[in-house]
């Protein structure tokens, strides 16, 4: 009975896509440990006809409703029903608002998803995605010079989700397996620009992932040992051995997720320059 969850209904209202929402939501959520919301999203709401339907639905399944509107106008109209509902409501973008106020002056103007503006920025991210894509796995070992980031790593040390993260923030990442016995690409070990990190983890922890999943068909992988925490402890041996002789950085998964992995590379980025 300890373990039993409290459910209640997060309502995330946007103007935009909801993203900064679902992250922020689930960053606090996660925080009470005997409660767990059930979402409702609500994207591109950005007149009072839009928003009264949303209202409607929180009137039915009251809770918490977060926000993230620009329209000061549509802001306290939403603001206004939630107290006549008795729910609480919070303009999640406000505070941090008034808070670059403060230091920068006024704004300039308000504008609906100013984030997803297709700027240069916006065109870097695709560019990085493409190539992270086009050099997932090994594939086109011929220009790893042009890569931001090369992760290098035994199967299972979560390389290709941190290559698309990393990407999506417009950082150009190619993957590599490590295969203990096959030599890596001579492209990788001549490439000049790239930041070439290991990332490994614990045996248990790539046993257990491993268990979860299909062997793949990577040439090289014993399938009877593909589980066996003596085998991808040695496998690891090697990965370690071959990072240490080439001085490349070594993050550890097993206690990181996707996120935090890719936080450290990109220190790791800064510090190296």
């Amino acid at each position: 009975m300890e373990n039993k969850k409290n459910f209640f209904h997060l309502h995330l209202i946007s103007d935009s896509t909801g993203e900064t929402l679902i992250s922020a939501g689930r960053a606090v959520t996660v925080q009470f440990e005997k409660s767990m919301a059930i979402e409702h999203v609500y994207p591109l709401i950005r007149n009072r006809k839009q928003a009264e339907a949303v209202l409607q639905a929180v009137d039915r399944e009251p809770g918490i409703v977060l926000y993230t509107i620009v329209d000061p106008e549509l802001a306290g109209f939403l603001d206004e029903r939630c107290k006549e509902i008795g729910v609480p409501s919070v303009n999640v973008l406000e505070p941090i608002m008034m808070t670059f106020q403060t230091y920068l002056g006024p704004l300039s103007r308000r504008r609906v998803g100013a984030q997803h503006v297709m700027n240069a920025g916006y065109f870097a991210r695709i560019e990085a995605l493409n190539y992270t894509m086009d050099h997932d796995d090994g594939q086109m070992a011929e220009d790893y010079d042009e890569a931001d980031v090369v992760l290098v790593g035994i199967s299972r040390t979560s390389k290709t989700p941190t290559s698309i993260y990393l990407a999506n923030r417009g950082i150009k990442t190619a993957n590599i397996p490590i295969v203990t016995g096959v030599p890596l690409p001579e492209a990788l070990l001549e490439a000049k620009k790239p930041l070439i990190v290991g990332l490994i983890a614990t045996s248990n922890r790539i046993s257990d992932v491993r268990g979860h999943r299909e062997l793949g068909v990577t040439s090289g992988f014993d399938p009877s040992g593909y589980t066996d925490r003596a085998s991808i402890a040695e496998e690891l041996k090697y990965a370690r051995a071959l990072c240490a002789r080439y001085n490349w950085p070594v993050i550890d998964v097993t206690r990181r997720s996707i996120e935090e992995t890719a936080a450290a590379i990109i220190a790791l980025r800064a510090k190296l320059g």
